[in-house]
């Protein structure tokens, strides 16, 4: 496979320095040509971190002129990043943008017909989607080892800042649309589009400036309900990240998502006299060498052609629809 060059644009995302981390792990792989960053007050608030040293700032004229670029990753304020990567997608290049897909669905929608059009790569950050223990479970979903899929409960909470917690009244949905696209990912992997999306947000009200930093959605499917939980003001709530699979077959509980990623399995055949017994057993879920290693790698093959992005512009643009309902928009 080629060296790609690559451009990363935009420093204020969350998941910003580690996605460059990552793919700077892989020289063979990706040519880091520079950063783009517009907002000079971004720069100098992120700008010092160590994983952005010795790589030279570009502005977009000298980004979009040069035509040895193969691709972009868009790594902007969330509320910013479509439109950074609809600049990208405009000038011919494939994107690495990351979730979720920001709050002006038309945009989102453009920008993946626009991707489409002109067969150009769009991957979203949705690192989950190659957490060991979620292909796991999804293997055994469409084995039908787990039976018809009763409900799905996500919890992906935290323990932020008040300064953090007051940042999330930006969004729409608060802490739904930050972390709780992550759930509703998930979910719609195993489940696909729900009937009917319900959102209950709500503001804990402890020094958040009236932020909803403490949220739940119901996801509504004809076979039963899948509740998402995302709190910034959860205690220990990084360690009760989880994810639990329930079916007519089993049941598979992951928890917590990683550092450790921990699987139990339970299957209706061994429950069979066990009365009020836990019939459950450890899965080891798999070598992950780091939390986006797999996601950056297979961006690369999508973009010199070598595999087809496995999600669709259609199961993207499912994803942010959902995610915008969760948090109490129309679409």
């Amino acid at each position: 496979m080629r060296k790609l060059k690559v451009v990363h644009y935009g420093i204020a995302h969350d998941h910003s320095a580690v996605t460059l981390e990552c793919v700077r792990k892989y020289p063979e792989i990706y040519d880091v040509v520079g950063l783009v960053e517009p907002d000079e007050h971004i720069r100098d608030k992120y700008g010092s971190h160590p994983t952005y040293q010795g790589l030279n700032y570009l502005t977009d004229d000298e980004l979009f002129n040069r035509n040895d670029i193969d691709a972009v990753l868009c790594e902007g304020q969330e509320l910013r990043s479509v439109s950074d990567a609809q600049k990208c997608i405009d000038h011919g290049l494939h994107v690495h943008l990351d979730k979720p897909g920001g709050i002006d669905y038309p945009a989102f929608e453009k920008l993946m017909y626009d991707a489409r059009q002109k067969g150009l790569t769009v991957q979203m950050g949705y690192m989950f989607r190659y957490n060991p223990a979620i292909e796991y479970t999804l293997n055994r979903v469409k084995s039908g080892v787990l039976g018809q899929i009763t409900g799905i409960d996500g919890s992906f909470s935290c323990l932020h800042t008040s300064e953090k917690r007051k940042w999330l009244k930006q969004f729409p949905g608060g802490m739904m649309f930050y972390l709780g696209c992550h759930v509703i990912d998930m979910m719609m992997l195993i489940n696909g589009m729900p009937d009917v999306v319900i959102p209950f947000n709500r503001s804990s009200g402890c020094d958040c400036d009236g932020a909803l930093d403490s949220c739940f959605a119901v996801l509504d499917y004809p076979h039963g309900v899948c509740g998402v939980r995302v709190s910034a003001i959860e205690v220990n709530g990084y360690s009760r990240r989880q994810l639990v699979v329930s079916g007519s077959g089993g049941t598979i509980e992951i928890k917590p998502l990683e550092q450790p990623t921990l699987i139990r399995e339970s299957l209706l055949p061994y429950t069979e006299g066990a009365g009020w017994a836990d019939v459950s057993h450890h899965i080891f879920p798999g070598y992950l060498p780091g939390r986006y290693d797999k996601m950056m790698l297979e961006f690369a093959e999508c973009v010199c052609g070598k595999k087809e992005n496995p999600f669709t512009p259609e199961y993207e643009l499912d994803v942010q629809k959902v995610v915008l309902q969760a948090c109490g928009m129309e679409i």
